[in-house]
């Protein structure tokens, strides 16, 4: 509970997002550590000037943490933060996960902890008939076989994916660029309250917060870091959806695409991805057998009493107890899903060359496995 205090209260500094918070955390190994940090300890922190440390100096004094977190419950009751256990562990894989995500609606724990996996369906807010039609058979059939479909709430695909989820008495996430109380477009608020009664509304923006178009494209990196998929459906060469499978990818998450006509502007972005590497849609079976090939996610149990967290490890995959230290933090760094040089570098903390001759002596023990576009996983 304290350590909750903490994320909430460096959420509320000017100019300290996500990525910042994160760092402050692994520098400190706590963020009550770090709110108390005098200015010398704060600079020897990656991104904090002098300007930055001037604002954290003048706004912690305004900010009593433990007691912000119990006047923020008041108005937003149902919240996590990374350091509460249930706080979903796909995004903590991401290098800027929500510092505060609220939620409105069924909590499911295994879909949590990730052993339920989650598959976001993105696309055009005006997708053609094509693009609708296979829409609503990709999210029922996942639906079915017992994904959870992760979208945005926006017209067209979006909605499409929503309500053909529920339609099949599956479960559907939906990430706003709202409070989880304030329905945008206000068309789709019978849609939200049907989520919410079976699944969840998620938003990183609290109680009341109306919607700002700068909020939309951030929401994205949540839908692609909750889910171990993205699926594009129809999307313009300008789409937010874009936004979202590029996120994906950087994420080490797979990206699949549903091919389009060239006479057809919204399916552009489509033919884009898969031109660059994305896989393709053949069909509703074809994509259950491909996803059906991700590594499966068991519970763990919690490496540290300190912050009960779980950890996301395969069946076989068992980490030797005996590895020094540097080894031990560039393994711990790598997930289950392929992950970025650049991602692994940021979650272990250490200088990249160094990282690098640890994967190496990980791979040569059999640990790591290196894959193309200096991508690496366990196993």
């Amino acid at each position: 509970m304290v350590e909750r205090a903490y994320w909430l209260a460096w959420s509320q500094i000017s100019g300290i997002g996500p990525i910042l918070i994160r760092r402050l955390h692994h520098y400190f190994g706590t963020l009550a550590a770090a709110w108390k940090a005098d200015r010398a300890e704060l600079g020897a922190v990656e991104g904090f000037g002098v300007q930055t440390i001037e604002v954290v100096f003048q706004e912690r004094q305004r900010i009593e943490p433990e007691d912000f977190l119990q006047q923020h419950e008041r108005s937003n009751p149902t919240f996590w933060t990374p350091g509460d256990a249930d706080y979903p562990q796909l995004l903590l894989e991401v290098p800027d996960p929500p510092p505060v995500l609220y939620y409105k609606g069924c909590v499911d724990l295994l879909e949590n902890q990730g052993i339920i996996p989650a598959i976001a369906i993105v696309g055009t807010r005006q997708p053609s008939d094509y693009g609708r039609k296979w829409t609503r058979k990709l999210s029922t059939t996942l639906a079915q076989a017992g994904y959870t479909i992760v979208s945005g709430l926006a017209a067209g695909v979006d909605t499409e994916a929503h309500q053909s989820c529920l339609a099949t008495r599956g479960r559907t996430i939906a990430v706003l660029g709202t409070g989880v109380d304030v329905i945008y477009p206000w068309k789709n608020r019978d849609l939200a309250q049907q989520i919410s009664q079976s699944g969840l509304l998620l938003s990183e923006y609290p109680a009341g917060t109306q919607p700002e178009k700068v909020n939309f494209p951030r929401r994205n990196r949540i839908i692609a870091g909750l889910s171990r998929a993205t699926l594009v459906m129809e999307a313009p060469s300008r789409s937010g959806s874009l936004i979202t499978s590029r996120l994906a990818n950087e994420y080490g998450r797979e990206v699949y695409a549903l091919p389009g006509s060239l006479d057809n502007d919204r399916a552009r972005g489509c033919l884009e991805l898969l031109n660059q590497g994305a896989n393709l849609i053949l069909g509703d079976q074809e994509l259950l057998e491909a996803l059906g090939e991700l590594p499966t996610l068991q519970r763990h149990p919690a490496r540290s009493n300190a912050t009960n967290q779980l950890s996301l490890l395969s069946d076989t995959f068992s980490p030797p107890t005996d590895l020094e230290p540097t080894l031990q933090t560039v393994l711990q760094a790598v997930s289950l899903e392929p992950s970025t040089l650049d991602r692994i570098v940021e979650q272990a903390g250490l200088a990249t060359g160094t990282v690098l001759s640890a994967l190496s002596q990980l791979e040569l023990m059999g640990l790591v496995s290196q894959l193309p576009g200096m991508r690496y996983q366990k196993g």
